[in-house]
């Protein structure tokens, strides 16, 4: 994640390009696009590589 200029973690668009979201994992503060929060929420394996520990959450299911 670039720390200077927040930008979504999946996506790395910045928030001139697309509204974030803030969000805190693990004491550190990430951001999201409403575009790929459902990834966070339904298919956070998707997120491995991009948020250190993500691999350890369960998706939400149905």
């Amino acid at each position: 994640m670039n720390t200077s200029q927040p930008e979504c973690v999946y996506c790395a668009r910045s928030a001139q390009e697309v509204p974030l979201l803030s969000l805190r994992f693990q004491e550190t503060q990430f951001w999201i696009c409403p575009q790929h929060l459902p990834i966070l929420i339904h298919q956070p394996e998707r997120l491995s590589g991009k948020l250190p520990g993500v691999e350890n959450l369960e998706p939400h299911e149905h």
